[in-house]
């Protein structure tokens, strides 16, 4: 059985850290806006693209879409 993926998958932070990221704001700027450290957002951001099965950040905005269209 193929592990569970996708948009559905993530917690609500790694959702939160994600739309963020795809809307263009720096790990710095994501950091400060959730009053995380900018490490932490780059842990979310590893776990998101695990979970979205993407490689690169210009890809999280095309992935959160798909899931949006599709519901």
């Amino acid at each position: 059985m193929a592990p569970i993926r996708g948009p559905r998958t993530l917690t609500p932070q790694e959702r939160a850290v994600a739309e963020l990221a795809a809307q263009g704001m720096t790990n710095k700027q994501i950091g400060d806006q959730l009053f995380r450290s900018a490490r932490t957002v780059s842990t979310h951001l590893h776990h998101v693209f695990h979970k979205l099965g993407i490689t690169r950040r210009g890809a999280l905005r095309d992935a959160l879409l798909a899931h949006s269209s599709s519901l």
